[in-house]
């Protein structure tokens, strides 16, 4: 029976934990699915015996098939099996091993390669629904050993998948596929799991072999010196600076070297002259998509960073040294990520900021700055730091990290924080508008970003806004533009001048309590009524308005919600109506000599990101380009590899071109949307916005700042 096929929902691997819900490692099987989408079934123990019943999102889960549950219920402890998952060429390989195909397996300190013979049964089956483990019975490539265990009528280790480092590249013409089998089949005890085995020091070789000797022993040599293995994720620093990604595919010695080499599947394709399909030389050493071949001498290898272990508070991985000379210097200015490379750069797992320790409100934050708006590009005050100060930190670690390569590790954002000044910042969990007002004022030196007026001409600045209301003045379903209108009306406020950057945060208290369930996100804002000088339309006739009225806001016969304001003959018949007689209109001040007939030239910002939250986690959203469907969903703890007190979090940028077909509706339309039918990130985006992101697209933020440096090359 082979290990081949696509994965069978039947299955699944609990890969994140939930507040309430499985742990991570769990394997199940599905046996029935709620409307909600959630998983129900049968949980399986450490025996592979049925446990308890369980039910967990389909979000958190990610499904297998089920001779891949077999393979992993083999594995112990339960976090080794998310391990194994990440080496995604290795366990595709072991899922397809063949009869005696080569593998490398590691006990100790020691690589030892063995012939793989058969997949056997582990335990016995005495209850229905019981899934029975998986392991492969291996033959030691150790004549002298094998001997001595025959001789002793000693049965062939088994090894679970996990123990399985490497699986040596076939050349055989005709591969026998694995059958499964019990112990009795080949009359032997129930297998049990192998916890201890010999060291084999013996570097000879079963008889007949397709492998010389020279060609393992340096294999295994190799492995011994370094810490890679085949479907570890390493980088390379590349001769003009870049880093690249990949997958270890193959670690040995290649025709014509002496040392160990590491041939490296990457994650995107290269067009360098040395880049193959898996070819080196004139021999293949594995196959893979053209371009995407690297081989490169093993000692230029790191582990690669973003998948470090062992992170705590104050001990967080430092990244690998390099041997080349980089091409960035730390005072380069690297431009905002283009909306032709968001797509390739940015898009998948470990990308963006890396989470770790709190830090999410901080990240979702960054990310949404300067990831690719311009709003926020001229911000460093280079004169009010010197080369180590703290603006320079976030250009040189963070900022140009995450535009040049598309990903910040988390050692990089907790040397931000500790730089902050306080403590807490490096600890706790903080709201954005905290941490943004000291990002614009301490960091980066700005002005406060908005100057709002008063009819009683007193001035106030703040760098973001919060939106106050009373529930009673707008629908179920408001939008940006409605809570923003309706907030500066009742305050009585006016925006001095048009902001640069407009970052208003929602009528929501503390991290649960939401006025609304649901907000649409305005995607533009027309300000032309909310500015303090400007030309603005009667609200009736539609000629030059001299007068507005925030008593009229409310009114049930004129369109409530929606701002009032009057030319003189409007506002004279308005008001003598006796239900508006004891309301006090103001008069508007306008441009000077501006002609009674002069057109009105609306004042628009636009939406770049949304920050959201729920249960005190942040994420974002970001619009990376003019099209109206460039959107991108960023999380910076999407996931995370290992348990909470060893393992990392695992970044995700997903695309959702979705959110902007949603928004693209009228709110006619929208208010009659079934939120139910719509996309998880849809549905977040509406009910968990914190923060809405808005920029003057004709006005750069240079403008609010006291020194202008621009960060653009």
């Amino acid at each position: 029976m082979e290990l081949k096929g696509e994965p069978n929902l039947g299955y699944f691997i609990v890969v994140r934990r939930s507040k309430k819900g499985l742990s991570r490692g769990t394997i199940g099987r599905v046996d029935a699915k709620t409307p909600e989408g959630d998983l129900i079934g049968m949980i399986y123990g450490g025996s592979g015996r049925l446990k308890s019943s369980g039910r967990v999102k389909k979000l958190d889960t990610y499904p297998l098939s089920q001779n891949q549950a077999r393979l992993l219920l083999f594995v112990s402890p339960a976090s080794r099996r998310l391990e194994l998952l990440c080496h995604v060429q290795l366990f595709g390989a072991i899922c397809n091993l063949a009869q005696d195909d080569i593998v490398v397996v590691k006990y100790k300190k020691d690589f030892q390669p063995c012939l793989v013979k058969n997949l056997m049964e582990v335990g016995k089956k005495d209850k229905t629904g019981q899934l029975l483990m998986l392991g492969f019975e291996l033959e030691l490539l150790d004549t002298a050993e094998q001997d001595s265990l025959k001789k002793k009528a000693v049965s062939l280790p088994v090894f679970s998948a996990v123990e399985i480092v490497q699986v040596v590249p076939s050349h055989l013409n005709s591969r026998q596929p694995l059958r499964i089998h019990s112990a009795a089949d080949l009359n032997r005890n129930a297998v049990t799991r192998i916890n201890s085995l010999p060291a084999y020091k013996s570097q000879s070789l079963k008889k007949g072999s397709i492998f010389c000797k020279e060609d393992v022993s340096n294999s295994i040599q190799v492995l011994s010196d370094c810490s890679l293995e085949v479907g570890s994720m390493a980088e390379v620093m590349s001769d003009n600076g870049m880093t690249i990604y990949g997958v270890i595919r193959w670690i040995g010695v290649p025709e014509g070297k002496k040392n160990g080499w590491a041939g490296l599947e990457l994650d995107d394709e290269m067009t360098y002259s040395d880049n193959s399909d898996g070819m080196f030389g004139t021999k293949r050493y594995f196959t893979c998509k053209g371009n995407t071949a690297l081989f490169v001498p093993l000692n230029q290898c790191k582990p690669d960073r973003r998948f470090q272990f062992n992170w705590s508070l104050n001990e967080i991985p430092k990244p690998p040294e390099t041997h080349s000379v980089t091409r960035f210097k730390d005072s380069d200015n690297i431009p905002p990520v283009g909306e032709p490379e968001i797509l390739s750069r940015l898009v998948g797992r470990m990308r963006g900021i890396q989470g770790h320790f709190n830090s999410c409100y901080l990240d979702a934050t960054l990310f949404s700055l300067f990831t690719s708006s311009s709003a926020c590009d001229r911000v460093f005050n280079t004169s009010a730091d010197n080369k180590e100060g703290i603006s320079h930190i976030l250009k040189r670690d963070i900022v140009n990290p995450l535009r040049r390569s598309g990903f910040v590790p988390a050692e990089s954002v907790m040397n931000f924080r500790k730089q902050l000044g306080c403590k807490s910042f490096a600890t706790d969990e903080k709201d954005p508008e905290e941490f943004i007002a000291i990002l614009l004022k301490d960091v980066l030196h700005l002005e406060p970003l908005l100057k709002f007026r008063s009819h009683g001409e007193l001035s106030q600045d703040a760098y973001t806004h919060q939106i106050i209301v009373e529930k009673n003045q707008v629908g179920v379903l408001p939008s940006v533009q409605q809570l923003l209108e309706i907030s500066l009306v009742s305050s009585d406020l006016k925006f001095e001048e048009i902001p640069s950057c407009l970052i208003v945060q929602m009528p929501r208290y503390g991290k649960k309590f939401k006025m609304f369930s649901k907000i649409i996100t305005s995607t533009e804002l027309d300000i032309t009524d909310l500015l303090y000088c400007c030309s603005r339309q009667c609200f009736l006739c539609g000629r030059l308005a001299d007068y507005d009225c925030a008593q009229c806001l409310m009114d049930h016969k004129l369109q409530p919600g929606r701002i009032k304001q009057y030319c003189s003959t409007c506002n004279t018949q308005v008001h003598i109506h006796p239900s508006r007689q004891g309301h006090a209109p103001h008069k508007l001040t306008l441009p000077d000599h501006l002609p009674a007939d002069a057109p009105v030239q609306r004042k628009t910002m636009q939406l770049f990101a949304v920050l959201c939250i729920n249960t005190s986690h942040y994420v974002s959203f970001v619009k990376y380009g003019p099209d109206s469907r460039s959107w991108i969903f960023f999380d910076s703890m999407a996931d995370r590899n290992g348990d909470d007190n060893n393992g990392y979090n695992i970044p995700v940028i997903r695309a959702c071109p979705e959110v902007a077909d949603f928004l693209s509706q009228s709110e006619e339309e929208l208010a009659t949307v079934n939120l139910s039918q719509c996309t998880d990130l849809v549905q977040r985006l509406l009910g968990d916005a914190y923060m809405c992101l808005y920029q003057n697209t004709e006005s750069p933020l240079a403008s609010s700042m006291s020194t202008e440096v621009s960060i653009t090359t």
